[in-house]
């Protein structure tokens, strides 16, 4: 039941925001899977045709939206195949429709060599400091956007 749930939210994730680009050879498919993205072969996208790993997690923020893919990198690159993080402003989606009628997802990264090694591992460490980051980032926000409604109201309350 909560597989089912995660996928759910997950495709619903997926179909709304869409936060990377999909490439497409076909047409568009207008709805896409995380189990089919989840173990998606990725690559280079300067036509190296080098693989770098697959697709191991898709990592949201608050909104539901991609902020992330964490890619099992293999021991391509010298990585000895630990797990990146790569934000969506790197990666887009192509889907190819194989002559058996499958699809096939690819992820294309719009990186070089050295940009890839110095992507984050994704581990314990890196995971905690995000999640301080976001709150910080959301609690500076807040207060922010209380401070500004206060003091409207006060310069409208002076007013009357």
């Amino acid at each position: 039941m909560r597989k089912a749930i995660l996928t759910t939210a997950i495709g619903t994730a997926l179909l709304g925001s869409l936060a990377f680009g999909v490439q497409a050879s076909d047409q568009p498919q207008g709805m896409y899977s995380a189990d089919d993205i989840l173990d998606a072969d990725v690559y280079f996208a300067d036509g190296s045709g080098e693989e770098i790993g697959e697709v191991d997690d898709i990592l949201f923020d608050e909104e539901m939206r991609i902020a992330a893919l964490v890619i099992e990198s293999g021991s391509v690159l010298g990585l000895g195949g630990r797990e990146i993080v790569v934000g969506t402003d790197y990666f887009t989606l192509e889907t190819h429709t194989e002559s058996d009628g499958d699809i096939e997802h690819r992820i294309m990264l719009n990186a070089t060599s050295e940009e890839v090694e110095s992507f984050p591992t994704y581990d314990r460490d890196w995971w905690e400091q995000t999640k301080d980051n976001a709150r910080d980032a959301w609690q500076t926000t807040r207060d922010g956007a209380q401070s500004a409604w206060q003091t409207t109201r006060d310069a409208v309350s002076q007013d009357q």
